[in-house]
């Protein structure tokens, strides 16, 4: 038989108290229903997984337009039971059905093949797990025989059944003729006043079909979001996992607590990562790597043994090897360092090349230049890019020393091996091997002077 998945994420998610569908809420920087379609497509990539969407519907297809699905809308919110039962029409008969739902997303592609490869054709498989506090889920009822009997909701659960630590996780596997014939039958009479799709295990019993359960192997799967504080809860799980991982191949982290990845990250054996650091979006760590404490790279490649100090800020950037980069400084989209370019506190580079070993460590902005090899950028020096209209170009030779306080007019080029003095503002290219400045060199007060005052 062949295996159709069905991705339950129509609901409105009132308790996010949020205008997002709460299957876009980000979970690791991904809406929490791609974590769960990419589960599904590392589970079989033989059919398009079907997504029952509803609330703001067109919203949620197009954040997820670059996912391969078939998309069946719920006009109507009437429970899960409703929402499997829009998509039957899309599915064979012969099929084997599985049901993930779109607010759980720390499921594993291991656990959901686990309940395939344990459900026999013609039984009705469920994924379920105990727990230490199991409010707000419904209870797996059993027999004393161990048989599984139904699955009653919190809600309209009685005292003795709410004792039941047995949860059900809403996975679902059983044949597609089978919920043909039992899904227009569920009623909704209950607390809710839904169509409960648990209530197919009443049915399959009644069919004398067997109920066969599998428990992930950690809890934490199972862990769905419903509010923003449940939310946190599994980033911080995530996250945590993610954390481990890396550290299994050779990532020292100093605290896998306090760590966030949101994206896809490539990180070499030896790489020591500091508390509060941010990974976003595609990023590659080489190996001996250093990162600082509340520092964030975004969209960047860095080389082997980079030092990024503390509160760095790193975005679509090109980190050559044995760079220093900060503390407090910000590497701007466009960027390209150099081997062994040491970029200091306070200091803004943008859309710009630093050549091999070249320096600018001080409360400095360099915006679309290319800096040469050797140069030495004092504290204080600006390129003026922009001219309110348009960006223009600084080039900067081999071997230039710029001194502190220097203002470098673009378009511009400074010359080989030249010595640019402390505080010009040089608005004409500058010869090579020689020193070029602007200001007077004497120098005079004013006695008596009086600075002015508010009135």
């Amino acid at each position: 038989m062949s295996l159709q998945i069905v991705v339950l994420a129509a609901g409105k998610g009132q308790r996010m108290h949020s205008a997002l569908p709460k299957v876009l809420h980000l979970l690791a920087g991904k809406p929490l229903l791609a974590h769960v379609l990419e589960t599904a497509l590392a589970v079989s990539t033989d059919r398009h997984p079907i997504v029952i969407y509803g609330h703001l519907g067109d919203q949620v297809k197009a954040v997820l337009s670059h996912f391969s699905v078939q998309w069946v809308e719920q006009t109507e919110q009437y429970g899960t039971g409703h929402a499997l039962l829009q998509a039957l029409p899309y599915i064979n008969d012969a099929d084997q059905v599985l049901v993930l739902s779109g607010d759980v997303p720390l499921m594993r592609a291991e656990t959901v093949k686990a309940l395939i490869e344990e459900t026999p054709a013609g039984a009705v498989g469920m994924l379920t797990a105990v727990l230490d506090n199991p409010k707000g889920y419904g209870r797996v009822v059993r027999h004393a025989s161990g048989v599984v009997q139904r699955v009653v909701e919190e809600k309209d659960a009685n005292e003795a059944e709410r004792l039941i630590q047995e949860i059900n996780a809403g996975v679902y596997l059983a044949p597609a003729a089978f919920l043909k014939t039992c899904l227009p039958l569920l009623n909704k009479d209950n607390a809710q006043g839904e169509y409960y799709l648990p209530d197919m295990i009443v049915a399959a019993i009644k069919e004398k079909m067997t109920i066969v359960t599998v428990q992930p192997a950690c809890v934490s799967e199972i862990k769905g979001v419903n509010d923003r504080v449940q939310l946190s809860a599994c980033e911080r799980l995530y996250q945590r996992q993610l954390a481990v991982s890396l550290m299994k191949q050779g990532v020292s982290i100093a605290d896998p607590d306090r760590i966030d990845i949101r994206g896809e990250v490539e990180i070499a054996s030896d790489v020591y990562i500091d508390v509060n650091v941010v990974l976003e979006g595609n990023v590659r760590i080489g190996t001996g790597c250093h990162i600082g404490a509340h520092s964030v790279i975004r969209e960047s490649v860095l080389a082997q043994d980079v030092a990024v100090r503390s509160h760095s800020v790193i975005e679509g950037a090109e980190i050559g090897a044995a760079c220093v980069i900060g503390p407090f400084a910000r590497i701007r989209p466009g960027t390209v360092l150099a081997a062994e370019v040491h970029i200091g506190n306070f200091v803004e580079i943008k859309q710009s090349q630093i050549g091999l070993g070249s320096k600018v460590n001080h409360l400095s902005y360099i915006g679309d230049s290319d800096v040469g090899c050797a140069v030495n950028i004092g504290a204080g020096t600006i390129t003026c890019n922009y001219d309110g209209a348009h960006k223009h170009k600084t080039v900067i030779g081999d071997k230039v020393h710029i001194g502190s306080g220097t203002q470098l007019v673009a378009p511009i080029m400074v010359g080989e091996g030249a010595t640019i003095g402390a505080g010009s503002t040089l608005v004409v290219d500058a010869p090579a091997y020689a020193l070029t400045l602007t200001h007077q060199l004497s120098q005079r007060s004013i006695e008596g002077w009086v600075r002015p005052r508010k009135k």
